[in-house]
């Protein structure tokens, strides 16, 4: 076996891997491939067609070198690493985007790559200018501001602001937010590519826009400087300020720019001016600083000739693609515009639905209270038909027995006048009884007294007899023989014989008398307990009349309330007084 083929075989591909501004790539590269095939590799993978203004970038050591594209990969000073790291970055930048920049995405890797200078303070940039760009870089990543889906806090995630502009103020994140977003709701309608270009032509005007810098030091003075290369030209700039530029040769004004180890030389146009020599600390870094001169030359040389057929191709595809795309950016937004206003035009007729949804179950209720109130009216008008019924009857009843307690009250008021006539009459009669009675009582005492007389006279006849009759007792014989003619009376014989005709006449008006008082006597019973039979009549018909009377009052009282719905108590104190009257005089009777 020969020497050769117990070396080991070589490998006939390496790893590459690529890092863009929003993706990363691995390829597989063949070991004899230059600079250009990787770079047109990365170029038909991420589909750019604008070429020219960017580059694969690796670092070196302690600084960072462009790929060169005439030679191999791996004949370059490339990390030995696996894969080897590159950066798919903007290498030159054009004087005005908004010209220069065809394809979106070329715009695109642009903006982001700006986007992160700016945050990383390569660029300086005000607060105002970095609120504005933080505004168009939100509109690209978002699109229109809404503000029921972007509520507050929905940038609380994303790095828009330099760190230096929030240190240099005392505002909390939610205030840099509402900041922004004021900004970012004026920018409705602006599309993602839009809000890009506009972020590229504010940050264009930045004073460290497309610059490089490099450390360098004059010959003579020996004092530190920074280079900056940029599509205008180059610029010597004091350490401390990147901003100013001390000294500036345009690209248009240079004749000539050369190197010779860590010299470096710049030729003026106008040969009166001086060269500008100045010093670098590394070749590569004036390997670098030339590089970058001769491709921003190129480009500053490109744009004032008429442009290739490629670039006028492409510029009228993007032409024609923007036209394309701003028509459908118009027909989506009308589309956009009418779908919002058939949102709202449905959002309105749901509410309005719901509206009258509403109307409708309220006026359902409305009906059905309706109805409900007019069943519970009719029952009403009906109970309260019922009720006039029944208050018209009790009228009438009412009316009736009013009418019959006239009528009663009529009659009552007749047979009380009759009564007061008869109770007169029965004063009469009574003061005519009492003065019969005493009358009476007078004669009774006369008559006693007669009697008393009588009888006295009576006892002295029978006694003054007796004597007569003891002192006469023999001549009863005489007296019982026949009796002689009588003789004419003297006067004592007179007064003799006329006592026993006397005391016979006094014996039957005794008697006849007595039988008289005792017939009065009799009468006046009789008659006083007619009077007092009639009296008890009275009486009662008196407590019969003022018992029903009571009765026919308050029979008057209760239909005239029940008439007017409520119940009162009667008040008899008129009619007892009324009745007084009739007491007193039934008393007086009483005593009769």
């Amino acid at each position: 076996m020969s020497i050769l083929g117990l070396k080991k075989k070589q490998p006939k591909t390496f790893k590459v891997k690529v890092i863009t501004m929003d993706a990363e790539m691995e390829f597989s590269c063949e070991v004899k491939w230059k600079g250009k095939d990787l770079f047109d590799l990365v170029c038909r993978t991420v589909g750019l067609r604008e070429t020219w203004f960017f580059g694969l970038r690796y670092t070196v050591k302690d600084t960072y070198a462009w790929l060169k594209q005439e030679k191999r990969v791996l004949d370059q000073e490339v990390p030995k690493d696996s894969p080897i790291t590159f950066h798919f970055l903007a290498k030159f930048f054009p004087e005005k985007v908004e010209e220069e920049l065809v394809q979106e995405i070329t715009q695109h890797l642009f903006f982001l790559q700006v986007k992160k200078q700016i945050l990383d303070e390569e660029i300086f940039c005000s607060p105002e200018a970095s609120v504005l760009l933080a505004s168009y870089a939100v509109q690209a990543k978002y699109g229109d501001y809404d503000p029921n889906f972007h509520k507050p806090g929905f940038l609380a995630q994303d790095e828009l602001l330099p760190k230096r502009v929030l240190m240099q103020y005392q505002m909390t994140a939610d205030m840099w937010e509402e900041k922004i977003t004021a900004w970012y709701a004026e920018h409705r309608g602006i599309a993602r590519d839009e809000a890009e270009m506009e972020y590229l032509k504010i940050a264009q005007d930045l004073e460290m826009y497309g610059v490089s810098y490099f450390a360098i030091t004059q010959n003579k003075r020996d004092t530190d400087l920074l280079l900056g290369v940029d599509a205008q030209g180059l610029h010597i700039y004091n350490p401390n300020s990147k901003l100013n530029p001390n000294k500036s040769f345009p690209w248009s004004g240079i004749r000539n720019i050369s190197y010779s180890e860590k010299e470096f030389t710049i030729k003026p146009l106008d040969k009166k001016k001086d060269v500008f020599k100045f010093y670098s600390s590394q070749l590569r870094v004036n390997k670098l600083i030339l590089q970058l001169c001769i491709g921003n030359h190129d480009l500053f040389m490109r744009r004032r000739k008429v442009d290739s057929i490629e670039v006028q191709q492409m510029k009228a595809q993007a032409k024609e693609e923007k036209a394309r795309k701003k028509m459908e950016r118009q027909i989506l937004a009308r589309e956009k515009q009418m779908r919002e206003e058939a949102e709202r035009a449905k959002e309105d007729m749901e509410r309005r639905l719901f509206q009258l949804q509403d109307e409708a179950r309220l006026a359902n209720d409305a009906l059905l209270r309706s109805e409900e109130t007019a069943d519970l009216l009719a029952e009403k008008a009906q109970i309260a038909e019922e009720e006039a019924k029944l208050l018209a009857h009790k009228a009438a009843e009412a009316e009736q027995d009013r009418q019959r307690l006239e009528v009663t009250a009529m009659k009552t008021k007749e047979e009380k006048r009759l009564m007061e006539q008869k109770m007169r009459e029965a004063e009469q009669l009574a003061v005519k009884l009492v003065e019969q009675s005493e009358r009476r009582l007078k004669e009774a005492d006369h008559l006693k007294q007669d009697l008393t007389e009588a009888k006295d006279a009576e006892r002295r006849a029978k006694q003054k007899l007796l004597e007569i009759t003891k002192t006469t007792y023999p001549l009863i014989a005489a007296y019982s023989a026949p009796p002689a003619p009588p003789a004419p009376p003297e006067a004592a014989d007179v007064a003799y014989d006329s006592a026993p005709s006397r005391l016979d006449f006094k014996d039957s008006d005794m008697k006849r008398l007595s039988m008289e008082i005792e017939r009065e006597r009799l009468e006046y019973m009789e008659k006083s307990k007619h009077l007092q039979d009639q009296l008890k009549e009275l009486k009662t018909e008196i407590e019969s009349l003022k018992l029903e009377e009571q009765q026919q009052q308050a029979g008057v009282y209760s239909l005239r309330n029940e008439a007017r719905g409520y119940v009162q108590e009667p008040a008899y104190a008129p009619h007892s007084n009324r009745n007084s009257a009739y007491m007193s005089q039934m008393g007086y009777f009483e005593e009769v």
